[in-house]
């Protein structure tokens, strides 16, 4: 991870502000749908900054930048920025959100700009807010991406990936039925219908898959669902025969582009129709997701005419049918002894071969042990393979030819996860193939103790992620100790890794909605020494209903079920720190992974060695 030198490129930014009158300009990570990864035509943020971790929002001044981000990436983003930035540590005491920034440097009547199809509307209406109250001018709406024409020709082009139908024996439930199901949500809500703008939640009420997006199986897209319409907004060139067969009549195909002409129309449409039957105003307005851009609240007719909601699409994407769970059951037993070959032939390199590999040698090696097992399709996201004090950079992503020789002497941390057909996997697993310190041992079995506390817990029905996630951070607690990011995210079903709205962590949004049956998520508390280690453990865990001997409340109580099949690290583990019944919980784990995944290496002695002497009993 070099400094990046910005300076040339905030010149002339800064130039195209002066000729758009515009004083302040923001520059979000996310694309036009709100994506967390984007396609690289759409890393305006990156390109800006210098910055190439997933989050995070530069503001540019006349005179001063800066870039905020969380904790997950204060190690990157400091060796990534140069001088020009000052870097606005997100979550920290007495450090401003990149909104006040903003807000601050607004003062004396300046004009705030932003592209309005890259922020949502409710985030542009708070900016315009804060703006307005530190006596700033007002935040304008900038037709043209002022990043991109400094960009120039050598911004990439747009991706054109062909869209693929998702067989109904893997989505589960077939598209016309989610529509029929969608329908019901909206006369409910007495809505005129609902602009979809998720390219996640496009492809999941459709059953499409795409590959605009890297290791995010989405294409580039729009939707309209009305009572009796379905539009799907795609560039025709994208489509094949099957995928037009498999829409059939139920849905109308309009060009990407024609979505904002489009919505203005219906929009002056219900309009006219409100006029004419005043009675009718609610059904007339149009539903969007709170995460919808600025830009299609705007053709919409603004907020006074549309309906900002939690996205229903979301809503029932987050809980999964029984196809897609045991899709996700056997997936993760398949990527399970992947991992599992991986990291025998790890140890076999590394100490009986004494060979010197780098982190991404290393990762190529696991990405074609996974591609030989079936329904794989790709990767999920960027490996993180990282040694030493690489592995306390969060999201950390090794670069080929400048990257760390795998040491074995020190803590390995591999973050990685895999598309396959019937379902995505995240699996975070941390070795020592050497001799761990004490600290380190100490450190990696309280994590532990977290990881298990949390899958064991049971909990009433109606209990949020932001309730839960104390469970699995409470013995680094007791040490004075913690860990600066999310313990828990949503998991999609062949779709994107990260999935909302739902979560464990101390974010608000966690405890906005609660934890149901069929919900995916994953359980990855960890500790991280900045220029020494870091301890991450991952396992995906499924929402289930658990017996208890009372329901206080006549409510049904929850709990985890795992689907990740992989061990933890002998040699890291402390057993006289463990309870009877973590021990308990780990020898079952460890029974339950063997049983699943030994079939896979009945040819394979050096990893059915490795994979007996890892879940050896306590």
């Amino acid at each position: 991870m070099e400094t990046v030198h910005t300076g040339e490129r905030l010149a002339r930014l800064r130039e195209l502000m002066k000729q758009n009158k515009v004083d302040i300009y923001i520059v979000p990570s996310e694309d036009s749908h709100q994506s967390e990864y984007i396609a690289p035509t759409d890393a305006r943020r990156e390109f800006i900054s210098g910055f190439s971790g997933s989050a995070g929002t530069a503001v540019v001044g006349l005179e001063k930048a800066a870039l905020a981000t969380d904790g997950r990436y204060f190690n990157q983003a400091g060796k990534q920025l140069d001088d020009n930035w000052t870097l606005l540590k997100q979550g920290l005491q007495d450090v401003p959100s990149w909104q006040e920034w903003a807000a601050d440097q607004s003062e004396g009547g300046k004009v705030v700009g932003v592209d309005p199809t890259v922020i949502t509307a409710p985030d542009a209406r708070k900016l315009a807010e804060k703006i307005k109250k530190k006596g700033g001018a007002d935040l304008k709406a900038v037709k043209d991406n002022l990043v991109d024409a400094v960009w120039g020709k050598d911004k990439p082009a747009r991706p054109n990936e062909k869209v693929k139908v998702l067989s109904v024996d893997f989505a589960g439930k077939e598209f016309k039925t989610k529509l029929e199901d969608l329908r019901k949500d909206l006369d409910k809500r007495k809505n005129a219908g609902f602009v979809i703008s998720m390219l996640d939640e496009v492809a999941w009420l459709f059953n499409l898959r795409g590959n605009d997006i890297p290791y995010n199986p989405v294409f580039f897209s729009y939707a309209v669902v009305t009572p009796t319409t379905a539009t799907l907004y795609v560039d025709d060139s994208k489509l094949s025969a099957e995928v037009k067969s498999h829409l059939e009549d139920a849905v109308s195909i309009r060009p990407y582009g024609a979505i904002f002409e489009d919505i203005e129309a219906m929009s002056s449409s219900s309009a006219e129709g409100q006029e004419q039957d005043s009675s009718t105003a609610k059904k007339l307005k149009y539903l969007i997701s709170t995460k919808a851009s600025w830009a299609l609240s705007k053709s919409l007719g603004g907020e006074d005419k549309v309906e900002e909601a939690r996205s229903p699409i979301g809503d029932a994407k987050a809980i999964k049918n029984e196809t897609e769970l045991k899709g996700m059951r056997q997936c993760h037993i398949r990527d399970g002894a992947a991992l599992s070959e991986y990291f025998a032939w790890l140890e076999d390199q590394l100490i009986a071969q004494s060979a010197k590999l780098d982190e991404v040698e290393a990762a190529d090696k696991l990405e074609a042990i996974r591609s030989r097992h079936a329904h794989f399709v790709g990767l999920s996201f960027d490996t993180i393979s990282s040694t030493g004090a690489n592995a306390a950079v969060i999201h950390y992503k090794p670069e080929r030819g400048n990257c760390a020789t795998i040491d074995p002497k020190k803590i390995y941390l591999c973050d990685s996860g895999a598309q396959y057909l019937d379902g995505t996997t995240d699996t975070t697993r941390t070795l020592h193939f050497g001799d761990p310190t004490e600290i380190e041992r100490k450190a990696y079995t309280l994590v532990l103790k977290g990881n298990i506390a949390l899958e064991m817990a049971k909990f009433p029905k109606g209990t949020s992620g932001f309730a839960l996630d104390t469970l699995a951070r409470q013995f680094l607690w007791a040490e004075g100790l913690d860990y600066r990011h999310g313990t828990g995210h949503g998991v999609g079903s062949y779709l994107n890794v990260h999935e909302g709205p739902i979560g464990i962590g101390t974010r608000i949004q966690y405890s906005e909605v609660s934890l149901s049956v069929g919900n995916v998520i994953s359980d990855e508390p960890g500790y991280y020494e900045d220029d020494n280690f870091g301890i991450r453990i991952e396992n995906i865990i499924m929402v289930k209903e658990v017996k208890t001997n009372h329901k206080f409340g006549d409510k049904p109580y929850l709990g985890f079920e795992h689907a990740t099949m992989v061990p933890m690290c002998r040699k890291l583990i402390d057993a006289t720190l463990m309870t009877a019944s973590e021990k308990e919980w780990l020898n079952k784990y460890h029974e339950e992974v063997l049983e699943n995944t030994k079939g896979f290496f009945e040819k394979d002695e050096r990893t059915m060695s490795w994979l007996k002497r890892e879940c050896e009993a306590y």
